[in-house]
């Protein structure tokens, strides 16, 4: 019988574990390193005094859209999911811009007739089974679809390339280039194997529920903070509870349970729990592969950008890329280049500016921004001048905008927060291979019966959805002979 449990890391995958487990009545307990809780999911003053920045993530379309979050009472602690009136805005280099839409049909209409048809065909059934789909690819891949039609609606094209299918279904550059920055999400080349999966799931997404970003209903909580705050609430009503300040260096720092859970990186579990694996279980974790990492810059600024096309002021979400193979070209340097050499001079750009539909994230008036672009693992470059230049190319007049902002490498985000090895965000490239066997075949279990991992290093992968720590958990409530 399963009755306590120790869970190392409070990310959004370490609070899932533990409520988890709290549900069904077991005595939990998280441990945090840092003096706040949420891992990478979190938010700080980091620039200037009342600039609130999103340390991670701040846009949530599988947050959003999680059967475990979905399950929650997460409204009740103080989450609000914030919706902007476009999910994201694709400018290009003559002032227009494409937009994805909450109704599919709203985003057919801005394209050309062929390339609107072959958007609906695409994109029709995914949407249409949303909740089927969405329960089906956020579980392991090796397993029945609970929903087989939609999942094989959504899995013959997902297969493919990204910069295959784009190239084979749309005739105009533009739908093209849309496609790819939303498959760019997959932080893969445009030419792997399944990387149009993450394109056509986060495009299904933003025409089923949205691109939110996180809001809080509590005074003194922002942004990404309240995704977290809420978790933990609901955790501490259920018996759980928190320590924060509370690094684990080795196994034996910890007072007995009956199961441990790393919400942590490969690498810290081994660091953590490497003597009480077995040697097989070490041998096959050898051959995980880390994805790209990213550089991020936080930004306070004066006034919103100055974006040359009004429809990118429409979206939390902007994706500075220009074309298809511009796109393909950065993602196939961040993946395969060398940390110490330059990469593409013109990077692909992920911005996201939540302050313009949360305006409580800034002082009147002002507000905030991030933007990244993926670089090689583990990378120290500083990519400054390149990201910035991308904005500037859309929104002339931005550096003017800029009170304050902090760049941060690969390297000082791996040293920031340990479970972003390299600076990957993802727990991991998110590859065919590792997703079916993520790290390993055995999943969650690690050989040791007390031990499981349940980041995002584990089924289904990267993502603020809480699903790895959710299943890790169930995985552990079933060995234990308590289902």
């Amino acid at each position: 019988m399963l009755r306590s449990a120790n869970i190392i890391g409070s990310g959004p995958n370490g609070l899932a574990a533990a409520v988890t487990l709290a549900q069904r009545g077991v005595a939990v307990t998280v441990y945090e390193r840092n003096p706040t809780l949420g891992g990478a999911c979190c938010n700080a003053e980091v620039t200037l005094p009342g600039f609130h920045h999103d340390l991670g993530a701040s846009a949530f379309p599988l947050g959003l859209s999680s059967p475990f979050y979905r399950s929650l009472p997460l409204a009740e602690h103080g989450l609000r999911w914030v919706h902007p009136p476009a999910s994201l805005a694709h400018p290009f280099d003559d002032g227009s811009a494409l937009t994805l839409e909450p109704a599919l049909e709203a985003t057919v209409a801005q394209l050309s007739p062929h390339d609107g048809r072959a958007w609906r065909t695409l994109l029709s059934s995914p949407v249409r089974n949303w909740p089927r789909l969405i329960e089906d690819v956020t579980q392991p891949l090796l397993r029945l679809p609970s929903h087989p039609l939609a999942m094989a609606a959504f899995g013959v094209p997902a297969l493919c390339p990204a910069q295959l299918l784009a190239g084979a279904l749309f005739e105009n550059q533009r739908t093209r280039a849309l496609f790819a920055g939303v498959a760019a999400h997959s932080v893969l080349p445009l030419t792997s194997v399944a990387s149009a999966a993450t394109g056509i799931l986060l495009a299904a997404a933003a025409h089923a529920g949205g691109w939110p970003v996180a809001g809080s209903t509590i005074p003194g909580i922002y942004g990404a903070q309240a995704i977290s705050h809420a978790m933990a609430g609901l955790l501490q009503d259920l018996g759980g509870r928190v320590l924060l300040n509370a690094e684990v260096g080795h196994l034996r720092d910890l007072p007995q349970a009956d199961v441990t859970l790393f919400d942590t990186s490969v690498e810290a579990l081994l660091r953590i729990a490497g003597p009480e694996l077995s040697a097989g279980y070490l041998q096959r974790l050898q051959s995980f592969k880390r994805g790209p990492g990213i550089f991020k810059i936080d930004y306070a600024l004066s006034r919103p950008i100055p974006w040359r096309s009004p429809a990118c002021a429409r979206a939390a979400t902007v994706h500075l890329g220009g074309s298809l193979a511009e796109i393909a070209h950065s993602e196939q340097e961040a993946f395969y280049g060398h940390p110490s050499q330059p990469s593409s001079a013109r990077p692909f750009v992920l911005l996201v500016q939540p302050s313009l539909f949360d305006p409580a994230r800034a002082p009147a008036g002002q507000h905030t921004a991030w933007a990244y672009c993926h670089v090689p693992t583990g990378s120290n470059l500083d990519r400054t001048q390149a990201v910035e230049d991308q904005i500037t190319r859309y929104a002339p007049g931005f550096p003017e905008c800029i009170l304050a902002r902090r760049a941060s490498n690969a390297e000082a985000l791996s040293a920031w927060n340990p479970n972003l090895v390299g600076g990957d965000i993802s727990g991991g490239a998110m590859t065919l291979r590792q997703l079916l066997f993520r790290p390993t075949a055995s999943l969650y279990r690690t050989g040791n019966r007390s031990i499981y991992l349940c980041s995002s290093s584990t089924p289904p992968g990267g993502g603020v959805h809480g699903m790895c720590g959710h299943l890790a958990a169930l995985a552990a409530w079933r060995d234990h002979g308590s289902a």
